[in-house]
């Protein structure tokens, strides 16, 4: 039988299935090879990269990211307190034996014995319980701008780590573009050393310029996997899974305008979860004081027994002994007041003062950030501006200006391959300044609370 010899050429698949078929049976070789297709699928499924837009990016991590889901569990779990502390405390039901002779413990013996049912009930004093409510929903509600402040950190914090990956993607295309001029340049460099028109060293110096570029390309792959890491931590991703960024071209337009500073304070004012959860911190200490107040009032206790006896009465009396009911009310005597209500009322006092020098302490916090990241987007979109308008069509001219002259012998190397690296420079500084002004986008939409910040 002729041997079979498996071309280098057959997919993984075929070829393993081709060695396998020689001692399985023939029965079996379909269900194999369909098996051995399908894991390589997977495979190839599983390390194929996601595109990832920035709107896919925010999507998910505000489904996914575990910090998010954590902070919304307790609120959750606050939310449901309220009710809880608004209402009575749980009555009392007591069963009693009373007045037992210890001689016999004869239930119908003596007149005072009774087996008795009570029902008792703590009522605090008015609005106590009104004011515990009131406490836990503050907190309940502070919690809840606790989320919304918590996805709006989460959000930028994506958008600036998305917008990093975008630049780097940007700097290594540049950086692969000028690899390959820096090759014709060599290429230039060495037909004209060949005809004795250039010298050694201008090839050798071309060389040295495309090792300095790969080692710029290493570095930025480098921290491109790391911030990718980054990236999929916010969405709960693997850390190593692989992350493709859509190459859209209206990334580059043009970049907007924004409200004054003055207005984007007055929007965080109203917007801004930070300060509305702050200000639930100040709405629910004047309460604590208000409730400290109310222990200066005694509470009550209100009980109602149901006593059945046994036997008759006496002759002259005559019948069976009737059973008894009872009514008890009781209420706390607060005459410590010096040592404890004062102390209450004076340490809510002060809970409170802290929590305004808080929010006002948070307010300016709030300004200082809205104002940080309006300069940085000026100044990042000012420098957007002159690279794409006057920086680098400059350079583009002075390179290709160089390089005819190069050709003709009019230019030296040296100063075209130094055209060449400005050109490359000044390249990365557009993208990087047009990634920052992005990032101060992001970082300003989550100073102000909302992302209705532009003209």
């Amino acid at each position: 039988m002729k041997a079979i010899i498996p071309s280098n050429r057959m997919p993984r698949c075929e070829l393993l299935f081709v060695r396998t078929s020689m001692v399985i049976s023939d029965s079996k070789r379909l269900l194999l090879y369909l098996l051995l297709t399908s894991l390589l699928s997977v495979n190839i499924a599983i390390a194929s990269p996601k595109v990832l837009s920035l709107e896919m990016s925010v999507s998910q991590a505000i489904r996914d990211n575990p910090s998010l889901a954590e902070i919304t569990a307790r609120y959750e779990a606050l939310s449901a307190i309220p009710s809880q502390v608004g209402s009575l405390p749980d009555p009392t039901l007591s069963f009693n034996a009373l007045n037992l002779p210890t001689d016999t413990f004869n239930l119908d013996q003596e007149p005072m014995t009774q087996l008795q049912v009570g029902l008792t009930q703590v009522i605090p004093f008015p609005g106590k319980l009104a004011l515990n409510e009131e406490i836990s929903q503050f907190e309940a509600d502070a919690a809840k701008d606790n989320i919304a402040e918590a996805q709006l950190r989460l959000v930028s914090q994506v958008k600036i780590s998305w917008w990093s990956l975008f630049y780097m993607d940007r700097a290594l295309e540049i950086v692969s573009n000028n690899q390959r001029l820096l090759r014709q340049f060599v290429k230039i460099a060495e037909t004209k050393y060949e005809v004795g028109n250039g010298l050694q060293q201008d090839v050798l110096l071309a060389q040295l310029e495309l090792s300095k570029l790969l080692d710029q390309k290493i570095k930025l792959e480098g921290r491109r996997r790391s911030q990718a890491a980054l990236l999929n931590k916010l969405l709960d991703d693997p850390a190593n899974t692989p992350i493709l960024l859509p190459k859209n071209e209206s990334l580059t337009q043009k970049l907007p305008e924004i409200i004054p500073e003055t207005a984007l304070y007055q929007q965080a004012e109203n917007k801004r979860p930070i300060l509305m959860q702050y200000s639930k911190g100040v709405q629910a200490a004047q309460s604590r004081v208000a409730r400290a107040e109310k222990d200066y009032y005694p509470d009550f206790m209100l009980g109602g027994f149901y006593g059945a006896r046994q036997g008759d009465n006496p002759a002259n009396i005559g019948g069976r002994r009737s059973d008894l009911v009872s009514i008890k009310l009781s209420m706390s005597l607060p005459i410590f007041t010096e040592r404890k209500q004062a102390k209450a009322v004076d340490q809510r006092n002060s809970e409170l003062l802290k929590q305004r020098y808080s929010l006002q302490d948070m307010n300016n916090h709030v300004q200082t950030q809205i104002s940080q990241a309006t300069a940085d987007f000026q100044q990042a979109k000012q420098q957007v501006v002159l690279f794409n308008t006057g920086i680098i069509p400059q350079a583009s001219q002075t390179v290709a200006s160089m390089l005819a002259g190069y050709q003709v012998s009019e230019v030296d190397f040296l100063n075209l391959v130094r055209s060449q690296i400005t050109l490359f420079n000044y390249e990365t500084r557009y993208w990087k300044a047009f990634t920052e002004a992005n990032q101060a986008l992001a970082k300003l939409i989550a100073a102000v609370g909302e992302d209705n910040i532009y003209e």
